[in-house]
This record gives structure tokens, sequence and C-alpha cells, in this order.
């Protein structure tokens, strides 16, 4: 089997087993269907069509995958973002639970020793896929991250819980002017969302994703001390709608943004990769010798790894939802939760609210 599908009321979701991606992500709200997951556009190609050295993971760029570790894997061999990206997954269970469905699957190989399993949960008329990640025993540091992307045909804005800081890292994703292109400076580091520093001297602003701007970049958000969860909320222009992720900022404290916008100019990108963001919630920098080494986030206080031990279970948890947005493609500007619903503020004054399970990620 190399699919999966389930649902509740209002919602579904299929995953790709080879690679353990939550592939499609389907959400009716009030009659509007949202399908906020982006895929590559090679993975209905023929395979031979594509770099014969390609990982899976990337032949089959889709959705939202765990990354174990995230980035280069340098310490136990596997293809980038390691197996968990890359190898395929089995259902250990799939049945219904008061209210909802719950799916159980387990990677076919460990990871530093753990076992791994992805639990994924969706409510009747909640708008949202809740994930959790166990990593069963095993011996020595991890780092972690999802990997959720979007895509939008005209830009859209973005919104964030509160942050320490925004940062890039030593060096561009793409230096070399005849394969791609680059906007942000490397490295470049600003407290201001709205200002960081260009390749070409001025600012760029985070919060507004530019359909224009043809490049490849990435940066790494911290999350400040609020109390709540942690949240991005993404406003797509011409969809008119609202891509929400969250997370416990104890578990994932980074929120690295993938800006992918035709920055890429050889295989299997071809300058086609347009539109799309990547919204990946980690504890991590990008290579595990560098999240497991000294580094700069490491030294700013920010954990980049989980330890595994023999004894124990490491687990943390994620949510992914959409919703018709009709607010004129701009974001919130706060989010809170209760125990049964989630609040998004406007700077208009107005309040919306949809069903959510406000203890999943205490």
């Amino acid at each position: 089997m190399s699919a999966c599908s389930f649902s509740a009321k209002g919602i579904s979701v299929g995953v790709d087993l080879s690679v353990g991606a939550i592939a499609d992500l389907i959400i009716d709200h009030d009659g509007k269907v949202v399908r906020p997951l982006h895929r590559a556009p090679w993975i209905k190609e023929p395979p031979d069509s594509l770099p014969p050295d390609i990982s899976p993971g990337l032949s089959r760029l889709s959705g939202d995958f765990l990354c174990a570790p995230f980035g280069t894997s340098d310490i136990e061999p596997a293809p980038g973002h390691g197996w968990t990206a890359n190898a395929p997954w089995t259902i250990v269970s799939s049945a219904a639970i008061a209210g909802g469905w719950l799916v159980r699957l387990r990677l076919s190989r460990p990871v530093m020793g753990a076992t791994v399993d992805k639990v994924l949960t969706v409510r009747d008329d909640h708008p949202f896929l809740y994930q959790q990640h166990d990593f069963v025993g095993g011996e020595g540091e991890i780092s972690v991250a999802h990997h959720p992307m979007t895509r939008m045909a005209d830009g859209g804005r973005l919104s964030f819980s509160p942050k320490r800081f925004a940062e890039t890292p030593a060096n561009p994703l793409e230096p070399d002017a005849a394969r791609g292109r680059y906007l942000f400076a490397y490295p470049a580091h600003t407290e201001d969302l709205t200002r960081l520093p260009a390749r070409n001297g001025g600012t760029v602003d985070l919060t507004h994703y530019r359909a224009g701007d043809r490049r490849e970049d990435f940066v790494a958000l911290v999350e400040a001390e609020h109390g709540g969860p942690g949240w991005t909320a993404l406003a797509r222009t011409a969809e008119d709608d609202l891509v929400l992720v969250l997370k416990n900022p104890a578990e994932l404290p980074v929120t690295m943004l993938w800006i992918s916008n035709g920055g890429r100019d050889y295989a299997p990108w071809n300058g086609r990769h347009i539109g799309v963001l990547g919204i990946e919630d980690g504890r991590a920098v990008a290579g595990h010798a560098a999240s497991a080494g000294d580094n700069a986030l490491k030294r700013q206080g920010v954990p980049t790894t989980f330890r595994l031990h023999p004894d124990r279970t490491v687990s943390f948890r994620h949510v992914l939802g959409a919703r018709g947005l009709g607010n004129g493609a701009t974001p919130p500007l706060r989010v809170s939760t209760e125990p049964s619903r989630l609040v998004m503020h406007f700077a208009d004054g107005k309040e919306i609210a949809t069903p959510f399970d406000g203890t999943f990620l205490v």
C-alpha cells in the first residue's frame, strides 16, 4: 500500500506512505473547499525524467513531512532530511474515535536507534490536522522539523506569534548565479520582522510574500516568551483563505521560512517551483552535526536537538489547518486558544472563532 486516506466531518487527509508525506489536506469550511498543501510539479512526471541521484523525498515532494534530522544527514547516513522524509511508513492502526478518526503510522527503519511513530488525528468540524511524533528509545541527539508547504498564485500576507529575532544562515541556498538567485542577505539578523537585511542593500518584509520576487531564500524565526502556542498565519491573496500552523514553542522553538519562488534553474526545479512557502517548525539548525554541536542558536539559549534515550519516548506535537477567510487577505494580529476553540483577533476589531482542541499543544 502506497497511500492512506482518512476523514472526519469537514476534513479529509491523504498520506503518501512511500515517504510519509501528508500529501493532501481538504477542508470544507462553510461550503468553501480549501486545499492548503503544495505538490511539486514533477511528481506526476516519469521517474526517468528526474535526475538519477534524486532522493525519494525530493522526487515525492509534497504537503508536510517530518525531517529527522533537518537538512544534511551527516551523523547517521541517510538522504537529506533523514529517513523520516525518504523511507516508507506502514499503518499500525486506523480507526474511528469519539467525534473523529485516529491513524498511527510507523517508519520502516530506525532513526538513531529509535522507532518513529506518526500519530494523526482529525475531528468533526475542526479545520485542523493534529500531529504527534513519537521517538521510542534510541540514543544520541536528533534535530527535527515539520515541513508543511503551501502555494500561492499571487502571494500573500503573514503574521506570527511573538518572535525574539529572525536570522539567516551564513550562506544562501543558491550562491551560484548560474544555478539560481536569492534576495536576503547572508548572514543577517533582525528583531523587526518587517526589516530583514537584503542582499543588495535595503530590507525585506517577512510578513509579505511578493509573487514577483523570483528567488530561493531561507530564514529562521525564534519564538519569544509569551505563554501561548506558537503560530504562523498566512492569508493567501488569490485563494482568499487562511493557512494556520501551530506548535508548542517549548518543543519546537524555531519557525523556519523557506521561500521557493522560481529561484532554482536546474532539474527538477527548472524555474517552475513558484509561489511556494515552507513554514517549518522545528528544533534544529540546518544539518544534523550542526544542530548537535555548537551553533549560533544554541549560544542564544535555543535548543536545537532532542536527546534520545533507550528507556524513554520523546514526543512533540504540531497542528496544520486552513479555512476560508473573506477578510481582504489580511491575517490576524493575534491568535488565542481556549479548551474547545481557537480565536483569531484582527486589526479591525473583528474576531473569528473556530473549533479547536485547545488541550493538544499544552
